[in-house]
């Protein structure tokens, strides 16, 4: 087996008592397997959550607040508890804990976002352990990721991971909710996540917790889209992350899908978008097979976006979604050209890119989403 770049979520299920207060056994154990990663010769990464669980009690509530000042001002205290964990237990293994808070802000602003990616390529050089977690002190519900499911997989697709293990307090992925229907079976691997499969999915197992299967089986899906392998795990179970990597734990995997560079990553899952495109069958059979878009394959236009926005491209007459692009003209150009050819568009508009979108600035998703 050889060196890895493995991103390990820790869901607060795993993190805390029935009270939701932290479980610091829990925790140092978990970060002791984190550490047998990196005695093993892997790279680590570990999102974390339960900065909120850690923090309530420290401030005198008796269980987790629902307003968001309250649960921001509790992550606050929380954050640097857990902190404290997780850097005493990795010293004590000769490693480095390194903390970074992150918001949806990070991802989708694309210097922030490489800012990011060039910290996480310096500490993993470095040999240090980055412990991330959402800002929830300064994040609101319009900034926040929505769980650290998403947070995990997003990173994983940054970095290119090998792997993401997901832990939490179930084995994975069932055909119904095991703890209500005795006949539910479980999911041992999951090729492609397509709508059937994401309509398994259930919702918040605990109450400490803020997730469920939907944001896991969501995270394995973008994870899987740039080309990560997923493995959604129970954190009780022995030695889980090792037999995760090594691949023989219980769980639910989900099949890596073939990648894409960091720069497209940026575009395919993260950049605000300024309009949508709609093309016909050979423009989509085209941009599936690495062709750029020309404007003959154009058949509407929505947006008044300006070149070197990204836009998302459709299939004509439906909501399918098949991927994001940087354009080389406005929406007003586009739609002066559409359905021309490409010497008749060079006429319209000279010196105009002869592409809509360059194969090398479009993302294609593998798997085809409504949005």
């Amino acid at each position: 087996m050889g060196r890895k770049t493995v991103v390990v979520k820790i869901g607060t299920s795993s993190l805390t008592e029935k009270s939701g207060r932290l479980d610091v056994g829990r925790l140092r154990a978990l970060t002791g397997q984190v550490a047998d990663l990196r005695d093993a010769g892997h790279q680590v990464i570990l999102v974390t959550s339960a900065a909120i669980a850690a923090g309530y009690s420290r401030l005198g509530y008796h269980e987790r607040p629902v307003s968001v000042p309250a649960k921001q001002a509790c992550a606050a205290v929380g954050q640097g508890l857990l902190m404290e964990e997780y850097a005493r237990c990795l010293a004590s293994r000769g490693y480095v804990a390194a903390q970074l808070l992150l918001t949806r802000a990070d991802f989708s602003d694309r210097r922030r976002y490489h800012n990011a990616f060039s910290a996480l390529e310096v500490l993993l050089g470095r040999g240090a352990v980055p412990v991330i977690n959402e800002n929830d002190t300064v994040s609101i519900a319009e900034l926040k990721l929505g769980d650290n499911d998403m947070l995990s997989a997003q990173v994983a697709a940054m970095v290119h991971a090998d792997l993401l293990v997901l832990l939490t307090d179930t084995d994975g992925l069932y055909t119904a909710d095991p703890r209500s229907n005795p006949d539910a079976e479980h999911i041992p691997y999951v090729e492609r996540v397509t709508p059937e499969i994401e309509a398994l999915a259930h919702g918040a197992g605990t109450a400490n917790g803020t997730g469920g299967m939907a944001t896991k089986v969501e995270g394995a899906k973008l994870a899987a889209g740039a080309g990560v392998a997923v493995a959604i795990c129970r954190s009780r179970d022995e030695d889980v992350l090792a037999r995760a990597v090594a691949g023989t734990a219980r769980g639910t995997y989900f099949k890596a899908g073939s990648g894409m560079k960091t720069r497209l990553q940026w575009t395919a899952f993260y950049a605000p978008t300024r309009g949508n495109v709609y093309i016909d069958a050979g423009a989509a059979a085209a941009l599936a097979a690495g062709r750029s878009l020309l404007p003959a394959g154009v058949r509407a236009v929505e947006g008044d976006f300006a070149p070197g926005d990204v836009v998302k491209v459709y299939r004509s007459g439906s909501d399918t979604c098949l991927g994001r692009g940087t354009v080389n003209c406005s929406g007003a150009q586009l739609r002066e050209i559409m359905g021309l050819s490409t010497a008749q568009a060079s006429g319209r508009f000279p010196g105009l890119p002869q592409e809509v979108i360059h194969q090398d600035n479009y993302a294609h998703f593998e798997t085809e989403v409504s949005e």
